[in-house]
This record gives structure tokens, C-alpha cells and sequence, in this order.
């Protein structure tokens, strides 16, 4: 493992840019996987169990003349996230950003939460989005950006989402302070909360009338995408954006 203190900037020419995307197999991360790809960074695309859905992440950056490797590794093991760094730095060098788009998600009232889901969502949204930044704070280069996942039932505060959206409060805070941690570094630390987005893990378990009534709520009146996101991802993750730093930006269509 190489810690990164050289507090003085060396720009990392574009074509050499490197990013690691956890929970890049599917849904969001999937979709900045390939937007950070197609903006000419070579992705390492992190999964939990389903190889075969990075391997397709993987292909569809290839095949469009991208770069990527999916490597296997579960955020909250301290061991095996430093061992996706470590193969990051061995096939490309280093790393530039580093977006936490692994997260899981349970919905119950309060009162009806069986503690076991809440411990498994908190272990994968704060234990493993520590994990990532912990590693993201060692290795990043000068330049760099981190960017994590929050989400906007933080504000909204719909119910059921109690668990889930304590899971998601914890992020913005961790990534408030380390912001400041790495005062000096050169790097930045943002997080992105997005609203409604069609993705499988929101669309699953609801019926047609409760996707249409949140579709509905944005001005916008509609759902986002997974490409809405990994829109804001990336212009955190670039040069562009690396004026932003410290915010957790609700990508959302206008919710409150």
C-alpha cells in the first residue's frame, strides 16, 4: 500500500486518469462507469458478488474504446478494498477518483425494522463507505476527487426510509469532515444525493401507482436516470469540477 502525501499539485495528464468505481456493476455505478470511461479514464469496476453483471459493465466500456478491469471486493472489508487499490495501481498506475456507488437499501417503518437489515444496510452504507474513503484518503493522487452517495430522502424524509436515510445522514457527514482532513492534499471530497432514479433497487417492491406518484414529484415530473447521475459524478470527478469540494449536491429535478 502507498500513502499519498505530496501536498503539491502534479497533474495526471487526461489519457492517464484512473477511477475506481465500487458498486460499478449495475444501476448508477454502471452508468458512471461508462461516463467516466467515455470521458477517457480508465475504470476499475468494483463488484460485491455478480462478476457476470461487471463483466457486462466491462465490455460495454471496451467495446465503446474504453478501458476496465472488474475486480471483486466488499466495501466494508478493509483487506479486500485495499487489495482492489493495489490492482488498481498495478494495471494503471494509480488513482484519480474514486466514486462509493455500493450502498443497500431496506424499507420498513421504524417500529418494524428487523435489526438484523438495519445492521446489514449500515455495515455496507457507513462501515464500507468509511472503508473506501479511508483507502480513497491514502491513495488518491494530487488532483484527485472522492465522491460518495447520499441520497435526498435525507431532506424529503419519506417514511419507511428511516434506516436508510440515518445510513445516508452518516455519509454527508464523513464527507463534510474529510473534505477538510484533506486540507493541503489537493483533492476533493463531495458526495451526490440523488432523487427518485429508475434503477432496479428503487423500482423493486413498488407498484406502478407509487412509481408515478414519485415520478410526479420534481418539478421536472419525471424520474431521474442512472445517466442524470453519472453526469453530476463526473464533472466531480473532473478538472471542471474540482472547485466543488466539501458539498453533497441533491441531484434530484428540483425536490425539496
Amino acid at each position: 500500500m502507498t500513502t499519498n502525501t505530496n501536498h503539491q499539485r502534479t497533474p495526471v495528464p487526461e489519457a492517464a486518469r484512473v477511477a475506481v468505481v465500487t458498486g460499478g456493476s449495475r444501476g448508477i455505478g454502471r452508468a458512471v462507469s461508462r461516463k467516466l470511461a467515455q470521458d477517457g479514464l480508465a475504470v476499475v469496476v468494483n463488484y460485491a458478488r455478480d462478476a457476470a453483471s461487471a463483466e457486462e459493465t466491462v465490455a460495454a466500456v471496451t467495446e465503446a474504446g474504453g478501458r476496465a478491469i472488474a475486480v471483486p471486493a466488499d466495501v466494508a472489508e478493509e483487506k479486500e478494498v485495499a487489495a482492489l487499490f493495489d490492482r488498481a495501481e498495478e494495471e494503471y498506475g494509480g488513482v484519480d477518483v474514486v466514486v462509493n456507488s455500493a450502498g443497500r437499501m431496506t424499507l420498513s417503518t421504524i417500529a418494524d425494522l428487523d435489526l438484523a437489515a438495519l445492521d446489514a444496510m449500515h455495515r455496507t452504507n457507513i462501515r464500507g463507505t468509511f472503508v473506501v474513503a479511508r483507502e480513497a484518503a491514502r491513495r488518491l493522487r494530487p488532483g484527485g476527487s472522492f465522491v460518495g452517495f447520499s441520497t435526498s430522502v435525507v431532506g424529503t424524509q419519506f417514511p419507511t426510509y428511516g434506516a436508510y436515510a440515518a445510513s445516508k445522514g452518516a455519509v454527508e457527514a464523513m464527507t463534510l469532515i474529510m473534505a477538510r482532513e484533506l486540507r493541503g492534499r489537493d483533492i476533493t471530497v463531495n458526495a451526490v444525493a440523488p432523487g427518485p432514479t429508475a434503477t432496479d433497487l428503487f423500482l423493486t417492491g413498488k407498484t406502478p401507482e407509487q412509481i408515478d406518484q414519485l415520478a410526479k414529484t420534481p418539478p421536472l415530473e419525471r424520474l431521474g436516470t442512472p445517466e442524470d447521475i453519472a453526469a453530476v459524478v463526473a464533472f466531480l470527478g473532473s478538472p471542471a469540477g474540482h472547485w466543488v469540494n466539501g458539498q453533497v449536491l441533491r441531484a434530484n429535478g428540483g425536490m425539496i
